[in-house]
């Protein structure tokens, strides 16, 4: 099953508010991931439309985003 089917089942057998902490730590773990992930494609010499179609955004919106870091 989903991670999302996992949370769901646990909303279940969680107080709300620690649920919403679980789900802001894991956005917060995927984010950091997401951008090691940027950074190591752009190492490699990936362009930022190759990366912007893969994260299924615009070029300029990830450039936006990791450009300047």
């Amino acid at each position: 099953m989903s991670d999302v089917h996992t949370m769901t089942g646990a909303a279940e057998a969680e107080p709300p508010l620690r649920l919403i902490q679980e789900i802001t730590r894991q956005r917060r773990e995927l984010e950091r991931a997401e951008e090691a992930a940027v950074r190591r494609a752009r190492v490699a010499g990936y362009s930022w439309q190759a990366i912007a179609m893969s994260l299924g955004v615009s070029k300029q919106a990830v450039h936006k985003k990791y450009g300047r870091r």
